[in-house]
């Protein structure tokens, strides 16, 4: 919880129907086994201590009475747990019988969220026994079940705000206590910032208005959903699609906990089809027809900051947000740090199962055609031009701009495809290069630059045996002179090259590599370039080019411009500058979410356990958050290019950030988590 994850469980216990006291022990066996395991939150289906199938016995007052016994037991069992849990059970309230969620915390009793939506079709014949929630938040008293009594008294309207000590400050036990009883209750825990509960059962979620977007207009969020629904053909695919999607537009996390074996199959079957989301994510979900316990951590951090970033989220809240919210004030008695089992990947940007991947990568491909196609047809220009190194993005460039090429029905030869040795290029690189070029058809024109750059090195007094950055630049600078001038002479555009990593660490030279007319690439991370590339590869139906693309991706990256040694690459970008895979890893958390960096440390330590230690991944990312900051100017006049994923770096569309900005604050977090680090080391 110290970095705004919180645990939360979907649990569906074994279960007879209308049998109060068993329902009642397996509730309290699945808290007790999930006590000291540091799940905070805990959904039990809908109905759970009764059954959801009980039909008329809904109209016994022995069923009833059973019910609020089994509550005050559940609610007995949950002190010392530190647990918010919420189980279903009807309740009489005044006149009339509610389907209902009870929310506990520690022993206490916080209130009752009635069910809004009553369905009365098809198979459901809930109206036959429950009313629809009342519009206002109640106060009501608590009967005394041992003593036969089950209606529960209103004893006014709720007020917007209440800390439970402030209702009854000495609550012994649930009966004849008074407690909130409404639809539009926030349970918000005031030690934990994010954690603010709302639920819904059932029938709520399916329908076109659901009162989740109330709650989550209201600052819920969390959103529980006590369930029972059954299962038919197509349903499972139908309820998890729907889930998922709620998650995602009303930016929460969704749990949702689901009726399973045990309840009646006289005419319907229940699977316990439990499901943990988080803003469309997935991130726990039951094997069906099996009673248990799926849990997962929530990012409250994540969820804040994505409502934060996304300014229409506001907006449409407000003009849905019609409705007087009642604020349940309570605080855990402990936050500390909660261990992850979520799976955090190392490529947050590239699908890890295999298929999405695949999908993912033509799309992108696409994408990224679609964008140069408009922009060659915009121009009317006749031919493409672009350096091709024997790299990983310049491979990717000419793949990108073969497509392009194929959408306008255009000859690939006028792809003017140029490589330039110079001091640093190698064999292998320079005969990929030359193979890339001819398998796709493009035009290869080379432009060996020594004498060139030789001369300019005499132009400006420079000795060639200084391989300081001039001697780098000059190369870069002169690669980039040639390839727009041979665009000038063919009536056509320079397609850059340079990937989002290299733009985010500013790992270019201004006016070179940093240039050109169109950059394809801009908004794919070094990571991903090298599964698109991949893909091509396994795509492409031609062996020999699958060879050339299968080398180039296992050269390593380098921009080489220094002297070879003994014939192979000398100067390694990741040497230099740190694993691409880290720092794509940072610059997703930074982007995307605004996460400081003790979060994104944290993030990386179990992402990257067994791969790196700690002394390593900070060590990049201090390395990270310099060159970020350091290098905004070169971003500040970048060309344009089509933004194709979450993150993006162009001063037009995602990020705009001054080129002065201070790093400090970032840093000094850094050294901070670096000296902690160094020091538990030592012990």
């Amino acid at each position: 919880m110290k970095y705004g994850f919180v645990r939360a469980a979907a649990v569906t216990p074994s279960l007879k129907v209308a049998d109060t006291e068993y329902n009642t022990d397996e509730i309290i066996k699945n808290i007790k086994a999930m006590a000291g395991g540091s799940i905070k939150l805990a959904i039990f289906p809908e109905l759970s201590i009764t059954g959801y199938t009980c039909g008329d016995l809904f109209l016994q007052d022995r069923l009833l009475a059973g019910a609020l016994e089994g509550l005050a037991r559940i609610t007995e069992a949950t002190a010392g747990t530190d647990m918010v849990v919420c189980a279903g059970l009807p309740l009489m309230v005044d006149n009339s019988l509610y389907n209902t969620a009870a929310v506990i915390h520690n022993g206490r009793l916080l209130g009752f969220v009635p069910k809004k939506y009553i369905p009365n079709y098809s198979e459901f014949y809930e109206a036959r026994h429950f009313k629809k929630a009342p519009d206002e938040t109640q106060l009501i008293i608590i009967p005394d079940a041992s003593k036969g009594t089950i209606y529960c008294q209103s004893v006014g309207d709720m007020g917007a705000s209440a800390d439970m000590a402030d209702i009854l400050p000495e609550q012994n036990g649930i009966f004849n206590s008074i407690v909130p009883f409404g639809t539009n209750i926030i349970f918000a825990a005031d030690n934990l910032p994010g954690f603010r509960l709302a639920l819904e059962i059932c029938e709520d979620l399916w329908v076109p208005l659901s009162p989740g977007a109330f709650h989550a207009s209201a600052g819920a969020v969390i959103i529980g959903n006590l369930s029972a629904s059954d299962d038919t053909t197509g349903k499972s695919a139908y309820r998890h699609s729907l889930v998922g999607q709620t998650s995602a537009s009303l930016i929460c996390a969704y749990i949702y906990a689901d009726a399973g074996i045990g309840e009646s199959t006289t005419d319907l079957v229940y699977s316990g089809d439990n499901i943990i989301a988080e803003n469309g994510n997935v991130l726990a979900e039951s094997k069906r027809f099996r009673n248990g316990i799926i849990y997962s951590e929530i990012d409250l951090e994540r969820l804040v900051n994505e409502r934060r970033r996304i300014g229409t989220f506001a907006s449409s809240t407000a003009e849905i947000y019609q409705k007087n919210y009642t604020t349940i004030h309570f605080a855990f008695t402990n936050v500390s740090d909660t261990p992850l089992t979520r799976h955090i990947s190392m490529t947050p940007f590239v699908p890890e199962d295999l298929k999405a991947r695949a999908d993912r990568c033509e799309d992108i491909l696409n994408m990224q055609a679609a964008g140069l196609r408009k922009r060659l047809e915009h121009t009317h220009s006749r031919t493409a031009v672009i350096g091709i190194s024997g790299g990983l993005d310049s491979t990717l460039a000419l793949i990108v701009t073969a497509r392009a090429f194929d959408l306008l029905g255009m000859d690939r030869k006028n792809i003017i495809a140029v490589t330039m040795p110079c001091f640093g290029t190698t064999d292998r690189t320079y005969h990929n290069a030359v193979s890339l070029i001819k398998e796709t058809g493009a035009t290869f024109r080379e432009v060996n630059i020594k004498d060139g750059v030789t001369r300019h090195f005499m132009d400006i007094d420079h000795d060639p045996d200084d391989h300081s950055v001039t001697y780098e630049n000059v190369q870069a600078r002169y690669r980039t002179m040639i390839l727009m001038n041979i665009a000038n002479e063919t009536g056509g555009l320079v397609i850059g090259t340079g990937d989002l990593s290299e733009i985010a660490l500013g790992w270019s030279t201004y006016n070179a590599d940093h240039m050109s007319m169109y950059g394809v690439n801009c908004t794919i991370p070094k990571t991903l370039v090298r599964y698109l590339v991949d893909y091509e590869a396994e795509t492409t139906g031609n062996k020999v080019l699958m060879r050339v693309l299968k080398d180039v991706l296992a050269t390593p990256v380098s921009p080489e411009l220094l002297p070879p040694e003994e014939g192979s690459i000398s100067q390694k970008t990741e040497d230099i500058i740190g694993p691409y895979e880290l720092h794509d890893f940072f610059l997703y958390y930074h982007m995307r979410f605004g996460y400081r960096p003790c979060k994104v440390m944290h993030l990386a330590s179990y992402a990257f356990n067994g791969k790196y230690d700690n002394a390593t991944i900070l060590k990049w990312m201090r390395n990270f958050y310099w060159r970020f900051f350091s290098q905004q100017f070169k971003r500040s006049c970048i060309p344009d290019g089509p933004k194709v994923g979450s993150v993006a770096l162009s001063p037009r569309g995602d990020w705009r950030m001054p080129s002065d900005a201070s790093v400090e604050l970032w840093k000094s977090e850094v050294i901070q988590l670096q000296e902690e680090s160094d020091a538990k080391a030592k012990l």
